[in-house]
């Protein structure tokens, strides 16, 4: 996912994007502490794309607060 896709966004779609991130990231760590995680590298995509979600909400609320 890219930022570009992200804007073109609704603010609620957004925010369920950004719940289901964290669940899949919550899922991740369970799985890495109970030994089941075999692609690491998919638990660092998902904070990336979280920290994404919440980059274009703060922008978006910045821009309808002007």
């Amino acid at each position: 996912m890219n930022a570009k896709e992200l804007r073109d966004q609704s603010p609620d779609q957004l925010r369920e994007k950004l719940a289901e991130l964290k669940k899949e990231a919550f899922n991740l760590r369970f799985q890495q502490a109970t030994g089941a995680l075999e692609n690491t590298a998919q638990m660092r995509k998902v904070r990336r794309d979280a920290a994404r979600v919440k980059t274009i909400l703060n922008e978006q609320a910045r821009a309808a607060a002007e």
